[in-house]
């Protein structure tokens, strides 16, 4: 009898590691930001065309995305509703050079909840231009971290020079993004450092976080 207790007890504290396990499990889903899938909420045009723009998009579990284009250079921020995400640190982490980001955001979650997304970044290299004179586009990835707390960036990984690199952040966004503090911690060059990444620690705007 005693020891159909201790297999009992033993079987009931491996099931209980099991569901701790299983409810902390971390994943990924993933959302649009393409145009088509967001909604415009404000523009100023210049000549006919969009000179800057405001669209909001849907994230997972309410979440809401706030693109911002303004002179060929794009910030993304998120929050509950567009004035929350516009009043993250995110809001004002922006690069010098022209940029762009891709449609699709990757979302970490643990237990079905998001709290940190990836996204792809182009950045435009002067330095290094096509033959027709545009810049090529310099290629990485952004992990920012998302609420309970601020949204801001997190780290940044050259995709050019990390043939791994979206497991790099991944990794980075697991480890990193909910024990990341905003007004105190530095964002990170994960990996071996690239022109994207070189081009970005060089002209990213820096918010006020002591407001």
């Amino acid at each position: 009898m005693p020891r159909l207790s201790a297999l009992a007890a033993a079987l009931t504290t491996l099931l209980g590691a099991t569901s701790l396990a299983a409810a902390d499990s971390i994943g990924s889903v993933y959302t649009s930001a393409a145009d088509k899938d967001c909604r415009k909420v404000s523009s100023l045009k210049l000549d006919g065309d969009d000179y800057a723009a405001e669209r909001t998009c849907r994230g997972p579990a309410g979440l809401v995305v706030v693109k911002n284009e303004n002179d060929l250079r794009e910030t993304i921020t998120v929050g509950r509703s567009t004035s929350a995400a516009d009043k993250e640190p995110a809001a004002s982490q922006g690069f010098g050079p022209f940029n762009s980001t891709t449609s699709t955001i990757e979302w970490r979650t643990s237990a079905g909840k998001p709290f940190a997304m990836i996204q792809r970044w182009h950045i435009a290299d002067n330095d290094d231009p096509e033959k027709n004179g545009r810049p090529k586009s310099k290629q990485m990835l952004v992990v920012t971290r998302l609420p309970p707390g601020a949204v801001c960036h997190v780290a940044y990984i050259d995709v050019a020079a990390n043939p791994e690199a979206n497991e790099m952040a991944r990794k980075a966004a697991d480890e990193l993004a909910r024990g990341f503090d905003c007004k105190t911690a530095k964002v990170s060059v994960i990996g071996t450092d690239g022109r994207a990444t070189a081009l970005a620690m060089a002209s990213r705007n820096i918010p006020d976080l002591a407001r």
